[in-house]
């Protein structure tokens, strides 16, 4: 048997801390009083955000009915425990997990008939005193799923709640349920269950949805029952319901539209959706009360630009979706400048200076708005859309028309494949802590940026007073807020002589790509109300010079089809900049934010042709290049 010999004075010291003595034993081995005067530690009284968090704001799982419905079997259980890193079994049964868990997760499942597949599968009683619930249970019983999905989705269509007047006995119950798994998995300073759900308004199909996220816990969500698109259509009625929330529990509230690019034009449409007023003051300022930052990614296409809109812009035409809405009407030409990030930004200018607010003035993020309970938004990890395009070697993955209520005479152009959608994306956040407060009030003020999948890290501040030395500096973010304003801030009224600075830092997903360039995107107003936008290279990998055209080379492409793979020969870890403005006019209204991206990497479908041995599409590329989009940071002239 073996014996330690213990000093004991150390073994009582210990005891004593262990036990919480005041007064251990031996005091004259211990520390000499402390000067309570001096401060040695820098960071107790630090508030500025540190560290950022990536997550998804937009996941649907089989509460949503059109997931539910369409083949979707995980709840809100089990969309918890994968983003938080757990292995789970895929609608379809195949392993999945993710590389990294996600920091938070808000599970936004659709209001409209909450529930509805869940109640099916465990015959709800309540749901068997209804008429049509007994009818699409039992066509879902007897192997008719699809004929019950299609009663479902005419009843939205026509916009008749087949559930009318059953709102307490149908809806509060999966809500409970919803937000009672939110808070058994939220842990905060581990992982943030922040509680949402989407509200799927929509004239003819065109896409006005908003997911709405509380900052509040159960006690308070529970009070209400989520509004849906059979109560009302018009954004505006549900920033009266979000007031009204507020007013009754002290809670918050806020909201985030998103897939402007299936509006058909009105997402950003200057007139109101119901009474086609033209926008006012009144208007703009109550969007940006509740909706300040807006989904500008994601699996339904990237929504930053369009070649149309931006045509010099070399990297603008990135996984477009702009063939149509989910309804009827066709996309025409003159729709786009009303359904994109970039150019509603540059609008906003303009009603800036008409109506002295602007409705357009959000942050940017992505989401998955994944319809299976898994928040997957990597390539070589994407799940699909929809649980029936989950990863498999039919061609259904590739071929699958997504909207089934395209109709029939309608020309295939005007259709959505499958293998169109994008593998994006995620929200970035700069918060203090992991906290369902600290996000989303990172949220309200727009400290936020969004990525297509990866988790590359993007810092940026702009000022009048910073010069490129402050870059390397050892506290370059305490004097970036110390001295200037973050991503979603506002530069106002320029002093004689000065020029916006911004200082941008980024870096490369740990396990990802590196970085090809970094890029400052402005928009701005000139004198006679028009608005114009240019894109700056200001930061790039490798020995590359722009052409005499200002183009930049393109850094390469290391992508090998065949075994889907890449290798980091090209481009750089880390890219940082010191940027001025070199057009800047201090009477005009302005935006900048930043693009970073990544050097080109397999695309999904590559790595389906791959481990299914499938053709790989010819009207797909084989590789694109990972982004991300801070918020903007605007400039007023005083």
């Amino acid at each position: 048997m073996k014996t330690y010999k213990v000093s004991v004075a150390l073994g009582a010291l210990v005891l004593g801390a262990s036990l919480g003595s005041p007064t251990a034993p031996f005091a004259q081995d211990a520390p000499g009083p402390v000067d309570k005067k001096v401060t040695y530690s820098p960071y107790p009284k630090k508030t500025y955000p540190n560290r950022v968090y990536f997550g998804d704001t937009h996941l649907h799982t089989s509460y949503s009915a059109d997931a539910g419905m369409a083949g979707a079997n995980l709840g809100p259980e089990e969309a918890y425990r994968f983003a938080r890193g757990e292995e789970v079994k895929s609608n379809t049964g195949l392993s999945t997990k993710l590389q990294r868990p996600l920091d938070f997760l808000v599970i936004a499942d659709h209001a409209e008939n909450l529930g509805l597949a869940p109640m099916i599968a465990e015959s709800n009683p309540e749901l068997l005193k209804s008429e049509w619930g007994k009818k699409v249970h039992d066509l879902v019983k007897s192997g008719r799923g699809s004929d019950a999905f299609n009663e479902w989705a005419a009843a939205m269509q026509a916009l008749k709640d087949p559930f009318k007047g059953q709102t307490e006995l149908m809806a509060r119950p999966a809500w409970h349920r919803i937000t009672a798994a939110a808070e058994k998995y939220n842990e905060p300073g581990r992982f943030t269950a922040m509680i949402g759900f989407e509200w799927t308004s929509g004239p003819n199909g065109d896409n006005l949805h908003r997911n709405v996220l509380f900052r509040d816990g159960k006690d308070k969500a529970d009070q209400i029952i989520p509004l849906s698109y059979y109560d009302t259509g018009d954004p505006e009625d549900l920033w009266k319901w979000m007031d009204a929330y507020e007013q009754k529990t002290g809670g918050k509230m806020l909201a985030i539209a998103h897939n402007g690019n299936l509006s058909n034009g009105l997402m950003f449409d200057d007139v109101t959706l119901t009474t086609k007023k033209p926008l006012d003051r009144s208007y703009a300022e109550r969007r940006m009360r509740w909706e300040p930052i807006y989904e500008t990614t994601q699996p339904k296409g990237d929504g930053e630009t369009h070649p149309a809109l931006s045509p010099r812009d070399e990297f603008s035409n990135f996984e477009r979706w702009d063939k149509g809405s989910f309804g009827p009407t066709a996309k025409t030409p003159a729709m786009l400048a009303r359904e994109y990030t970039r150019e509603a930004l540059k609008r906003g200018l303009g009603y800036e200076a008409k109506l002295g607010a602007n409705p357009f003035k959000f942050g940017l993020i992505g989401s998955t708005d994944a319809h299976t309970g898994l928040s997957t938004a990597t390539e070589d990890n994407f799940f699909g859309k929809v649980a029936m395009l989950e990863p498999t070697a039919d061609p259904i993955r590739f071929d699958e028309v997504i909207i089934g209520r395209v109709p029939a005479d309608r020309k295939r152009k005007d259709q959505h494949l499958a293998r169109e959608t994008s593998a994006s994306g995620l929200a970035a956040v700069w918060s203090r802590e992991n906290t369902r407060e600290a996000l989303w009030d990172a949220m309200k003020r727009k400290e936020v940026y969004a990525t297509t999948g990866t988790r590359m890290l993007v810092r940026v501040f702009g000022g009048f007073d910073f010069s490129a030395a402050d870059l390397e500096k050892s506290d370059f973010a305490e004097q970036g807020y110390t001295r200037g304003v973050p991503m979603g801030g506002d530069l106002k009224n320029a002093p004689a002589g000065k020029v916006p600075g911004f200082l941008i830092r980024s870096l490369r997903d740990a396990d990802g790509a590196n970085l090809d360039r970094v890029q400052v995107i402005k928009g701005w107003l000139d004198a006679a109300g028009k608005t114009h936008e240019k894109v700056y290279d200001v930061a790039w990998s490798g020995r590359r010079k722009p052409g005499a055209d200002g183009k930049l080379p393109p850094v390469g492409n290391t992508v090998n089809v065949k075994d889907a793979s890449y290798t980091n020969a090209i481009g750089a870890p880390i890219l940082s900049a010191f940027w001025k403005d070199p057009e800047f006019n201090p009477k005009q209204k302005a935006f900048y934010y930043v693009r970073v991206l990544e050097i080109p990497t397999p695309r999904w479908t590559t790595f389906d042709a791959k481990i299914f041995g499938v053709a790989l599409p010819k009207d797909v590329p084989s590789s694109i290049q990972e982004r991300a989009y801070t918020s903007p940071i605007w400039y007023t002239p005083g």
